[in-house]
């Protein structure tokens, strides 16, 4: 039997809700709270976003914890920028998290109307990220954005993109319902799919 490991997103993406604004202080406490209920990863936020989240990884290692490990969150390096010169990536490598979330497009539509990309370049730029920033952290985690949605849409690209990753080395898969429309045998039905083609 596998072990159940708990991913807390509080700091990120629980702080996304309307009138919901956690000050660097409030941030800190609520890591040690989560620390203390066990919590094995806690995503402390996205450091390449704003200066708070920034903040908090240094802030954050001063800290006793016992149970938690820290995560720094992010996106896969942006098109048309090598890996090693993006913003975002320099600053996931800042923050001295040992477990780095990148998440990254798995939704044909996005990748050519969002990002204005080819499929294939999508991928490397999966690839890349991944594999690059397993040089600077123990774990690297996946974050695949709107999985549900593009394996509806595309389910070999959405297939493609978890292969990708896994090529380049991502230590987890992180399976998104990002606009949370997926019905639960739906998500069932897709996971079996999922695991027929990942290790």
């Amino acid at each position: 039997m596998h072990n159940l490991e708990l991913y807390d997103t509080t700091l990120r993406d629980g702080s996304q809700a309307e009138e919901i604004s956690f000050s660097l202080d409030d941030k800190l406490r609520i890591t040690e709270k989560l620390d203390e209920l066990g919590i094995h990863y806690i995503e402390g936020g996205w450091p390449g976003s704003n200066p708070k989240d920034a903040e908090y990884f240094k802030k954050v290692k001063k800290l006793k914890l016992k149970n938690s490990i820290i995560v720094a969150f992010g996106s896969t390096h942006k098109p048309k920028i090598n890996v090693e010169n993006d913003n975002n990536i320099k600053a996931l490598i800042h923050s001295e998290a040992k477990v780095l979330t990148v998440f990254g497009k798995t939704w044909d539509f996005h990748v050519t109307e969002a990002l204005k990309i080819s499929l294939e370049e999508n991928l490397e730029i999966i690839f890349n990220t991944v594999n690059y920033l397993k040089r600077y952290a123990d774990k690297v985690f996946f974050d695949a954005e709107h999985f549900f949605d593009g394996f509806k849409a595309n389910p070999e690209y959405a297939i493609k993109c978890l292969l990708t990753a896994e090529q380049a080395k991502a230590d987890c898969l992180v399976l998104c319902d990002t606009n949370g429309g997926t019905l639960p045998h739906e998500v069932e039905k897709i996971i079996k799919q999922v695991k027929k083609s990942i290790k």
